[in-house]
C-alpha cells in the first residue's frame, strides 16, 4: 500500500500558467509534476503543480522568480 507524503501544492489562475510553470520546471530540472486540482483545494484552473515539501523549500526561490502567478499554495497529505 503507498503511504502519503507531505506535498506542496500550487494552485494557477490559468490553464496557460499551469502549462508555463510545467515548461519552466523542465527547462530548470525542478522536480514535480502537473495534477488535477485536489479537492482539498477550491481555487484554480482545474491543474496544480505537486512537488514534495522538502523540494518545494529547495526551488522555492527558483518558483518564485519565474514570473508565473500562483493563485493558492497549499501543504497537503496525499498519495
Amino acid at each position: 500500500m503507498r503511504e502519503k507524503k507531505h506535498c506542496t501544492v500550487l494552485a494557477f489562475y490559468t490553464t496557460t500558467d499551469a502549462i508555463a510553470m510545467e515548461k519552466k520546471c523542465a527547462e530548470q530540472s525542478i522536480p514535480g509534476r502537473l495534477i488535477p486540482i485536489p479537492r482539498q483545494i477550491t481555487a484554480g484552473c482545474g491543474l496544480a503543480w505537486r512537488m514534495t515539501t522538502e523540494e518545494y523549500e529547495q526551488f522555492r526561490t527558483d518558483l518564485e522568480q519565474s514570473g508565473i502567478p500562483v493563485q493558492q499554495t497549499a501543504e497537503l497529505l496525499l498519495y
